[in-house]
């Protein structure tokens, strides 16, 4: 039986950018954007692997965003019936404690301890309505959220990323993006 905790959230994103970070860290600064992988790019999630930190890209320019985090101890499986991109990749955690931190520094969103603490875990992050995101780019917390994001973590030894489901034109963009 899989043992799952969620965390919920809205987050607050400029530049379409949130991070996943060390829960220890200073503010998760990446120096330049990750590459995507070369023969599997996945878009709006990238690793920088030697920083233990993800760039999570959404639609939304700037405002608020509908924001999920379940973190598991084994696959809890795709939401492909509520959610119309998902991508996964490796991700070598570097504690037990990882967090979501918005890409001004203005909020950090502390996530459940790693059931396996340090080590490999593969991210799967879905969205929903990244087109209508982008689309409408900004808005203030006033407004209700457009679009979504859901972002499940488990251990599993590292391998190569994929799409799960692609149907949006914002991932479509971002995998072309290096």
């Amino acid at each position: 039986m899989t043992t799952t905790q969620t965390a919920s959230f809205d987050l607050h994103v400029h530049y379409r950018q949130a991070y996943l970070a060390d829960g220890y860290d200073e503010f998760p600064v990446v120096e330049d954007r990750p590459d995507n992988h070369p023969e599997h790019p996945v878009g709006i999630i990238r690793v920088a692997v030697d920083d233990g930190k993800a760039l999570l890209i959404t639609g939304l320019h700037t405002g608020p965003v509908g924001f999920s985090v379940t973190v598991a101890d084994e696959d809890p499986g795709a939401d492909t019936d509520e959610y119309e991109d998902i991508v996964e990749i490796s991700f070598l955690a570097k504690s037990e404690w990882l967090r979501i931190a918005e890409w001004s520094g203005e909020g950090d969103h502390g996530l459940p301890k790693l059931p396996s603490g340090p080590g490999w875990y593969r991210l799967r992050y879905h969205a929903v309505n990244m087109d209508e995101g982008a689309k409408v780019n900004s808005l203030t917390s006033r407004h209700a959220v457009v679009d979504r994001y859901l972002l499940q973590i488990w251990p599993q030894p590292e391998s190569p990323p994929r799409a799960v489901k692609s149907t949006s034109h914002q991932l479509a963009y971002w995998c072309g993006v290096d």
